[in-house]
């Protein structure tokens, strides 16, 4: 790697790792003065350089957002600097709900109701508290209900770069999202654990 790419990774890096969060990719081209694609590409150079090298941190996608976190094979050492925090159960109503909202986002309250045929009140709430899905702005008609889509933390939770991956997962849903979860498969996605085995769809942090 050149010289001047080299500086622009080390500068990538420090940004990163001083925002903690995950930062847009447009922002971070700004800040070393190149281009998106570009930027984009030494990125990619970095993940890869972390992944052979097995280091202790991986950067990680998010929708055109970067972040540096720790890598999942060294979590458990990380986690004695501060306790866990208590872990949240994903069950099967909750899975629907949220591939719903992942396939038709944005999306109201009543249209998820119209494809699962019961309320989607309870599930709604604990999507939000679990912070799963935010609320991206309101539908103009009657009413103006709220609009609801996937979060970053939705991708974060499900090891997704973006929600085309998830989406790739299942297959095109008919009327009945029920008929396509089952089809999620359980290695590939972390946070579903016991899919094919009870009710309780697995957990996530």
């Amino acid at each position: 790697m050149p010289g001047l790419q080299m500086t622009q990774a080390k500068i990538l890096e420090a940004v990163l790792f001083a925002a903690g969060d995950s930062v847009p990719l447009n922002q971070l081209a700004v800040i070393i003065e190149c281009d998106a694609p570009a930027t984009r590409n030494l990125l990619l150079h970095m993940a890869e350089r972390y992944a052979d090298e097995d280091s202790g941190i991986q950067l990680i996608e998010l929708e055109d957002h970067y972040q540096l976190c720790t890598n999942p094979k060294y979590h458990m050492y990380a986690q004695n600097l501060r306790p866990a925090p208590p872990r949240k159960s994903l069950t099967q109503p909750l899975l629907e709900t949220l591939s719903i909202i992942a396939y038709k986002q944005p999306v109201t309250k009543a249209m998820i109701e119209e494809i699962r045929g019961v309320n989607a009140d309870h599930a709604v709430n604990k999507l939000m508290e679990y912070g799963l899905i935010t609320e991206q702005g309101r539908l103009e008609a009657p009413g103006k209900p709220i609009l609801f889509g996937t979060s970053e933390d939705f991708l974060r939770n499900f090891g997704l770069r973006n929600v085309s991956e998830f989406l790739q997962q299942i297959p095109v849903p008919t009327e009945t999202v029920g008929e396509f979860i089952d089809e999620v498969e359980v290695d590939e996605v972390e946070v579903v654990e016991t899919i094919n085995e009870n009710d309780e769809i697995g957990e996530i942090d």
